[in-house]
């Protein structure tokens, strides 16, 4: 037989799925088992969760690696407590915008060791682990190394975005420091084929150094040394002294009640708030449809209100000038949502009161949930892979700006801002549930769309996912899904949107989701991809 794993003539129904022992959810199914071999090992729900993230940097290398970064929500149950973690890096100490526009840049690069920033994936595994794990990360870490050391078959949707971008660096990667990219990535001269078998050896064996360490070799031993060595051979920044320094942050949550739910995210440098500002505005309306030109007309300028502010404020909690309270205030969420006409606008940042991407959510037994976003950002990042380590790095650093006028210019030991999100939902301080759509700036609007596909129009999991998805772009200017309602467009358009309707679906992000009802999780997973759900 000869058939195309990508063609799909027809339309496909999935449902929402239910357990009640555990779930894992995730855009790859190789990986959401992984999560749940851990579970039926005597993991709880935090092992499942970094079991799941190892094995995406095998199964998915295309949007994340073991230099990535990461962030969590966790709800553990006994604790009746919701915790946040931000695993995102820092710019190296000897890195400063002015030694960026020596070498002839106008703004940061994407590629190439610039953008790299410190990763912060496997010290929030680590971290993780040893806060609230069952098993040792070494156990955890297991089912990724076999995989890496032993290989797995490419799914159809891995294979398509494998090939995208090797498309796409043969033009970008020209100098010796992608070298290594190559070797790990297309060893065979091209990208892998649907089907093939892949192993990635030297990302293996660096697995089993950081679960046998508990992550000390990747900051502070042999992998240090490595990434140091690199980073100085290929004229990059980034130090052994920047990953002895780094530590990820436990944070608390930041919130917005939406018509009875706490909707949950990570506090700034992330974008959560962006979506938290969108539901600050939207929850003063009334919407008796959802597919009508009311709702997405609201929809459209409360994203683009909560944007405005969004790209003006956030960057390293550090050195924003106003706080994530002030960005949320209850007035200043009325003010904008006043400034929402009968038409399209162009809006400006406000001034609130003074005072690409991989997700998977998993649930067990007990009650405990985790929410958790990884990212090397572009696709593969930063296009660099550490010689004889599999360590491909994000270009996180890619987001500074070199205006020292803008709230995120590039200062040594800074964070970015940063566009991956985990987000969870809660009712009258108990948990509800994990969910979050991945994809660089679609984030936000994602995060938006689900939640209220869920509270305002009573979709199930699947059907919240499913639901046809559109994309602030810049200005008035938005992109819908192929299968968007098209009878809404002109009416759209008429209110002055410009709506654009795109080919596929590779833009509009993959979420997941798990909700808990009684005794019970009801999940939903991405049907834009190859999401899988893995439960017992």
């Amino acid at each position: 037989m000869n058939f195309n794993t990508l063609y799909q003539p027809y339309s496909s129904n999935r449902y929402t799925h239910v357990a009640s022992k555990g779930m894992v959810a995730t855009s790859q199914p190789l990986a959401a088992n992984a999560g749940l071999d851990i579970l039926k090992k005597g993991g709880n729900a935090v092992d499942a969760a970094i079991a799941t993230a190892a094995c995406l940097t095998v199964v998915e290398p295309t949007s994340n690696g073991i230099g990535s970064d990461s962030f969590a929500l966790v709800w553990i149950k006994k604790d009746k407590q919701l915790y946040g973690l931000n695993g995102s890096g820092r710019a190296p100490k000897e890195i400063t915008a002015e030694k960026v526009k020596e070498k002839g840049h106008g703004k940061m690069p994407k590629f190439g060791w610039t953008p790299v920033m410190v990763p912060g994936a496997p010290a929030t595994w680590a971290a993780l682990s040893e806060r609230f794990g069952n098993l040792s990360l070494e156990e955890t870490l297991a089912p990724a190394v076999d995989y890496a050391l032993n290989g797995y078959p490419v799914s159809p949707i891995l294979g398509y975005f494998w090939k995208r971008g090797y498309d796409k660096y043969e033009n970008e990667f020209k100098g010796d420091e992608f070298k290594e990219w190559y070797n790990t990535f297309a060893p065979e001269g091209r990208p892998p084929e649907a089907g093939e078998i892949i192993k990635l050896k030297n990302h293996g064996e660096t697995l089993k150094e950081i679960g046998k360490t508990n992550a000390e070799s990747f900051y502070r031993g042999k992998l240090a040394e490595k990434i140091d060595e690199s980073s100085r051979k290929h004229g990059g920044y980034l130090r052994k002294e920047d990953l002895a320094a780094y530590e990820v942050d436990w944070v608390d949550p930041i919130k917005v009640n939406y018509k009875g739910y706490d909707i949950c995210e990570i506090p700034p440098n992330g974008q959560g708030i962006v979506a938290l500002m969108a539901l600050n505005i939207l929850k003063g309306f009334d919407y008796k449809e959802k597919d009508s030109v009311d709702t997405y007309h609201k929809q459209f300028e409360a994203m683009k209100l909560a944007f405005a502010d969004g790209k003006k404020y956030i960057t390293d909690p550090e050195y924003m000038k106003v706080s994530p309270e002030e960005m949320l205030d209850e007035k200043y969420g009325e003010e904008r949502r006043n400034l929402i006409g009968d038409t399209a606008g162009n809006p400006d940042p406000g001034t609130p009161p003074s005072s690409g991407t991989v997700y998977l959510c998993t649930a067990d037994s007990e009650g405990n949930m985790v929410s958790f976003i990884q990212s090397n950002y572009m696709g593969f990042g930063s296009g660099i892979v550490v010689e004889d380590t599999g360590i491909s790095l994000q270009n996180r650093g890619a987001d500074f700006s070199l205006n020292e006028e803008d709230h995120n210019y590039l200062v040594p030991g800074k964070k970015s801002y940063h566009t991956i999100i985990p987000g969870f939902i809660m009712k009258d301080g108990d948990a509800v549930g994990p969910f979050g759509v991945m994809g660089g700036y679609m984030q936000p609007q994602g995060h938006v769309q689900v939640a209220m596909n869920l509270i305002d129009f009573n979709l199930n999991p699947q059907m919240a996912l499913d639901s046809p998805r559109w994309q602030w772009i810049e200005g008035k200017k938005f992109t819908v899904e192929p299968n968007f309602p098209k009878y809404l467009l002109r009416e759209l358009e008429a209110k002055g949107h410009e709506i654009i309707t795109a080919n596929n679906c590779d833009i509009f992000g993959r979420g997941q989701i798990i909700i808990k009802k009684g005794d019970a999780y009801f999940g939903g997973t991405e049907s834009r991809t190859d999401g899988s759900i893995a439960m017992y």
